[in-house]
Parts: C-alpha cells; structure tokens; sequence
C-alpha cells in the first residue's frame, strides 16, 4: 500500500521502519530532514511536504508532539489534506492531542472524504521498534476492520475504545494518572529527604511496594541517580503538555480534576526552570527549587 508516514522522531522513526518493512510504499515527511534521510536507505522516499507526501497515498500516519504540530502536517496549503489521497484513504493520527484537536481533526478529515482512525499509541521507542505497540483506538467499526492489517504492521495489540475521540480520552486519561503517580513520587521522596530517612533503603522498599507501578519505578531510579540530562524515556516537555492536555478534557467534561492541576503546576515548573528537554523525572528538582 502506499503510505505517507508524517513526524519521525523516536516512536514515529520505528513505526515508519516496521511499514517499510512489511512491504509498504512508504513516503516520508519530518520537518528536520535529517531524520527523514536517513530511513531512505530502507526503501522509503523523502518528501519536501506533508502534502507531496500524501500525493497518491491511501493512508497517511502522523506522529507528531502536540496539536500545533498536528496542524502544521495535516491543513494549509502544504498539508496532508491538501494532498492528492486517494479516494476513502485512511487519515490514522497516533500522536497524543487534545480531545478538541483530535475531534477537529477527524471533521477536517471526513470533508475530504477520508477515514479518520483515532489512534494514539502506548509503549516506548524499543517497542516502536518493534511493531510491539498497544493503540488505543477511537474509530468506526467498518473502517478500524478496515485497516487493521495496516496497523498490524506496528502493533501487537488494538483496543477499540469506541467511535473518534475514545482513543485519545483513554490515552489522556491514563498519561494524567501517570503525571499524577509521578508528582507523587517526587513529593513523597522530599518528605523522606526531610524527615532524614535513607534514601537508599527508602528507594529500595518503595520499588516493591503497594505505591509502585512502572511509572513510578523507573522515575524514582532516575531521580535518585540525578540522572535527568541522560537515557532520557520521555522529556518533561511532553509530560506538562499531555498533563495539560489531560485536564483540559477532564475540566471540559465536569470534573475537577484537582489532582490533575496539582501534576500539572509541578511539570510546569519544569519548564519555567528551562528544563522542558530533560526527563520527566526533573519535577523532584523542579518542586524542590520551589518547596512544593
């Protein structure tokens, strides 16, 4: 099939590696080329647009940071939609958006005629990797049938959460619970710092206890090493924008996601610190600057 593959950096490099794998006509776009260029040597053509990408292609994926950069690869006169798709394309947006976006994008998507598949993705970069992702799906039943042997190709597991915009409400969903378990951790370390506990001991015992999840496991290793500048899993950039993103679709369905607020002040802190690249595992430095 031929494929239009829109956002190349750590996740969408290998989802991009495991369609040109599975034989796929794939057509690159990243706004730093470089990144582009350097997935031609396994089959894949680089493109100047999301828009010469998408010529002739009847799917395009997009994995992008945020929904300005979604609307950057798929509208105006160089985007996606501009394209010359072919007819009932699949428009498969795995990026993690607002709810608002992700519902925007889908109308735009059905005034061209196209099949929007809601599609963030979870699992880190080595899964990408190899196509060992979960997407969480929000799509019409007719069209997910339709291209789950496409998305087969980057994915061990597809869970339909319902129609658009189901698949994002979970992944917001469940990246604020992350947030929150997070912040969490760093606090509960302070408290440990301050009450003049070994810390050591005190990392020890928090890894197997009822408190751990995997979220919490591997930052905690992190924030006790310091080690935020480096093996970086995921940069609290993006941490404070799914954050935000997370409780601007609680706030717009009614709840007061206080929890949510309090994660998202504490990421934010990160990035008022000029840390936003570094790991998510920063907020410990981050609240205690701030003696939060």
């Amino acid at each position: 099939m031929k494929i239009a593959f829109l956002g190349l950096g750590a996740m969408g490099s290998g989802m991009a590696r495991c369609l040109i794998a599975a034989g796929h006509d794939v057509a690159l776009f990243n706004r730093t080329r470089a990144r582009a260029d350097a997935l031609e040597g396994d089959g894949a053509r680089v493109c100047g647009t999301p828009r010469e990408a998408a010529n002739g292609a009847r799917a395009v994926f997009a994995m992008v940071g945020d929904d300005a950069a979604s609307r950057a690869v798929w509208c105006g006169r160089d985007g996606a939609l501009a394209g010359d798709l072919a007819p009932g394309a699949f428009a498969i947006e795995c990026s993690t958006l607002s709810h608002d976006r992700a519902l925007e994008l889908a109308g735009q998507a059905g005034e061209r005629g196209l099949r929007y598949i809601d599609c963030p993705v979870t699992g880190l970069a080595d899964a990408a990797v190899a196509g060992d992702l979960t997407l969480l799906v929000g799509a019409d039943e007719t069209d997910l049938a339709a291209a789950r042997p496409l998305l087969a190709a980057i994915a061990s597991r597809i869970i339909h959460f319902g129609p658009v915009g189901a698949g994002t409400a979970y992944k917001l969903m469940v990246n604020l619970m992350g947030s929150i378990q997070i912040a969490a951790a760093a606090e509960g370390l302070l408290i440990a710092e301050k009450a003049g506990l070994d810390m050591a001991q005190v990392a020890d015992i928090l890894e197997t206890s009822m408190a751990a999840s995997p979220q919490v496991v591997r930052n905690l290793r992190q924030m006790m090493a310091a080690s935020h500048d480096r093996d970086i899993v995921f940069c609290a950039r993006w941490r404070a924008k799914d954050t935000a993103y997370g409780v601007a679709l609680a706030e717009k369905l009614g709840t007061s996601a206080g929890l949510g607020r309090a994660a998202r002040r504490a990421f934010a802190l990160v990035l008022d610190q000029g840390d936003g690249e570094m790991n998510e595992s920063r907020v410990i430095d981050a609240m205690r600057a701030a003696n939060i």
